[in-house]
């Protein structure tokens, strides 16, 4: 089977040149052919998405964006639109991932963009949203309008199938002409949303472009930095700090990295009736796209003291995980990924002959548990379902042991009374985690969320404010001066 993927308004599909990335699972195949674009389509584009949105976008209140984004979601959420079937059909077979964990959390991560979530996401970075709108008044005098960028270059990452919806709905919310960068891991998502937003409103269709090129081709990045008056993104450090070193020094560059998440468990959770069920919640976020995501957790903290062990807790734990493997089977690893897990488990292994810990689940199992009976620091994990359960006398001295994390550290899912939830999130905080949630819910930030505790929408704005002199000002030169 082949596929074209990308968007590119105004630019006709026989111009451009393709390249085919191949995938295939269990015997079936497909064929994904990107856009390979010249300096001078580049150029094209970049003007073209530019002006449309000044002409169009521009034009158009915040409440219309968001009713017409509501509108491509629920035709995404519907199971028998053709594009939500091609979407569950073909994405198992470019991800790897489990058909239905895919088809979960594709609904899940979809109704965060619902209208009413999008004034929610709206309302948490503007006091007043009009002001994307036009001038309005502020409390210390005078005026203020927010302004998006002209152009917002967006480079994603593929861990995440749909991942670069969240960055596409932003950059429409500030009104910016908007182009994203597709992973050669997941080339789809991004293309068929902005299809369907150019299916419902043709003229938004053309504010917006989906491209790729090939990782490491610096002359075709370079052209695109020349373009963008703000950069969004997604990936390693490495990566991340060899773009900052070719943008323009005039260009705002909103880098998110990887980061390292993990859970906490008071005793106060830890009895016979709750116990199992808060395994099965923290089973669940470890499943969740095999730990790919940033705020998947990479350990588990838990307080001595309770009516069942720590280490009674990493072997529900290891069952639920088990069941889950059944359920939702983990994807097929890469060669890298494969050794990453093989080392992290002979070093567990190695430390278990001499220490106190216990390693859960064989070689061969799609998952692995290691519970530690000593505190240990916080650090990166091999991912692909595998965790570090590690009991500690208080939750308090957690904090120390992540400390060392401070500029990686996101999320933490917290199961804890609420005198210990709210002493403990100053001190998280303090620490530099940015994101305190409920066990099962690590892998679903609320609509709105503060990626790593910054500002979704208002880094991406520029305003610009009437100063009460000025406003004062006018008034002696207006026609109905006596």
């Amino acid at each position: 089977m082949k596929l074209y993927a990308g968007h590119l308004p105004g630019i006709r599909h026989s111009e451009v040149a393709w390249h085919s990335l191949h995938f295939g699972q269990q015997g079936s195949a497909l064929e994904v052919c990107v856009p390979v674009l010249s300096e001078a389509q580049i150029a094209t584009l970049a003007a073209s998405v530019r002006d449309n949105a000044r002409r169009y976008l521009h034009t158009l209140s915040v409440a219309r964006i968001t009713a017409l984004i509501d509108e491509a979601i629920a035709r995404l959420l519907d199971r028998s639109h053709p594009l939500r079937q091609q979407a569950e059909r073909l994405l198992p077979l470019v991800t790897g991932y489990d058909a239905n964990m895919l088809r979960l959390g594709l609904t899940g991560y979809l109704k965060t963009f619902r209208e009413p979530q999008l004034r929610r996401f709206l309302a948490e970075d503007f006091g007043n949203v009009q002001m994307l709108d036009d001038f309005q008044p502020r409390p210390k005098g005078g005026l203020a309008r927010a302004f998006g960028p002209q152009l917002l270059l967006q480079v994603w990452a593929g861990n995440v199938p749909g991942l670069p919806l969240w960055s596409l709905i932003a950059g429409l919310l500030v009104k910016a002409g908007s182009v994203g960068k597709v992973a050669s891991a997941e080339p789809l998502m991004a293309g068929w949303f902005a299809q369907l937003l150019a299916e419902i409103d043709p003229q938004l269709g053309d504010c917006l472009a989906v491209v790729w090129w090939q990782g490491g081709d610096e002359r075709t990045e370079q052209q695109w930095f020349r373009q963008a008056d703000v950069v969004m993104a997604y990936g390693g450090e490495a990566a991340l700090t060899a773009m900052q070193r070719r943008l323009p020094p005039a260009t705002r560059f909103l880098p998110h990295g990887h980061k390292i998440s993990f859970g906490m468990v008071a005793r106060s959770a830890l009895d016979v009736r709750r116990g199992p069920a808060l395994a099965r919640q923290v089973a669940y976020d470890v499943m969740r796209y095999d730990q790919a995501g940033c705020y998947s957790p990479q350990a588990l903290f838990i307080e001595r003291g309770g009516r069942v062990t720590p280490q009674e807790f990493a072997a529900y734990l290891a069952h639920e995980l088990a069941a889950l493997a059944q359920r939702y089977p983990r994807a097929t690893l890469t060669l890298g990924e494969s050794q990453a897990v093989a080392a992290w488990r002979n070093a567990e292994e190695m430390h278990a002959l001499s220490s106190d810990r216990t390693l859960y689940g064989d070689e061969h199992d799609a998952w692995a548990v290691v519970y530690v009976d000593k505190p240990e620091p916080l650090q990166p994990g091999a991912l692909g379902r595998t965790l570090k359960v590690i009991a500690v006398d208080t939750l308090e001295e957690t904090v120390n042991w992540v400390a060392a994390q401070r500029a990686y550290l996101q999320s933490v899912g917290l199961a804890a009374a609420p005198e210990v939830l709210f002493r403990l999130a100053a001190q998280l905080g303090a620490a530099g985690v940015t994101r305190i949630t409920a066990l099962g819910n690590m892998t679903s930030p609320e609509a709105g969320w503060h990626h790593d505790g910054r500002f979704s929408l208002l880094d991406l704005v520029t305003l610009c404010e009437i100063e009460q002199a000025a406003e004062t000002a006018a008034e002696h030169y207006a026609p109905y001066l006596d």
